[in-house]
């Protein structure tokens, strides 16, 4: 049930938040309200977004593709941006569809994805522990979630097979960690946001072994930045994939897909 907020109330909420940073301290304030169960957990739940934690993991959810996807303290939140590569990968899925998720954090976008199509078989691995958990509640039985680095804890009966790999891999910089938002940079785990030096490291991990595992006319999409989508592209191409490049200016976002060959 709501937490009932006389005007006063949620005008100091609103308050509290606005002055702790929060640009949409209104909007924060309704969904906090509406998700805490009592007075006490709404006081736990301000004083945990005050203290600068992320909205997903003080509400325990976040909402992606019309799906409202638990979030765990420690766990990455979904980007809305990457509603984007959902689009590309719906558009692009045979159907029956195998699809399997890389990196798949919470498991918001094989969740999304297997939701979307009529006929999936839907795997996804992480190497997170906690991501593991929580991709596993919100999979449910759409799918299997495997614990492991990228590839490795994947049955081998899907060599040949994936029709859709899905891989939001880590691509910032190193050196640009430090840059993030606070949320981000102090909330999330590391190995979730760190691609290396150029950002680009667990996607050439990636590519290298895609075409290895994509069936025939199969493809891999991942997310990049707009000023790494060359290189990307081309790291992409050189392991024998026909790489393309797709953007929106309204979520900001930039995917690179490549193909293996049907033939």
């Amino acid at each position: 049930m709501p937490v009932p907020l006389s005007p006063p109330a949620l005008s100091s909420l609103v308050t509290a938040l606005r002055s702790a940073g929060c640009v949409f301290a209104e909007d924060e304030a309704d969904l906090i309200a509406a998700t805490a169960t009592g007075p006490a957990d709404l006081s736990a739940m301000v004083e945990r977004r005050v203290a600068g934690h992320p909205l997903e993991h003080v509400l325990g959810w976040a909402e992606f593709s019309g799906l409202r996807i638990a979030v765990d303290p420690g766990v990455f939140v979904p980007r809305r941006r990457t509603e984007f590569l959902i689009r590309q990968a719906v558009r692009l899925a045979p159907s029956p569809a195998v699809v399997v998720d890389l990196c798949c954090g919470s498991g918001a976008l094989g969740a999304a994805l297997a939701t979307a199509l009529e006929d999936v078989e839907l795997h996804a691995s992480d190497v997170e522990p906690a991501a593991v958990r929580c991709a596993r509640r919100n999979v449910g039985g759409l799918g299997r979630v495997y614990e492991g680095d990228l590839f490795a804890p994947l049955p081998a009966g899907l060599r040949g097979r994936v029709d859709v790999l899905l891989a939001n891999v880590p691509y910032v910089p190193t050196g640009d960690v430090a840059l993030l938002p606070a949320e981000a940079r102090v909330h999330e785990p590391l190995v979730a946001l760190d691609g290396g030096g150029d950002g680009l490291d667990v996607l050439r991990r990636v590519a290298a072994d895609a075409p290895r595992w994509l069936a025939p006319g199969g493809s891999l999409l991942v997310e990049t930045s707009e000023r790494q989508a060359e290189t990307a592209a081309r790291t992409v191409g050189g392991s024998g994939l026909a790489p393309r490049v797709v953007t929106s200016d309204e979520l900001y976002a930039t995917v690179v897909i490549g193909t293996l060959p049907a033939s």
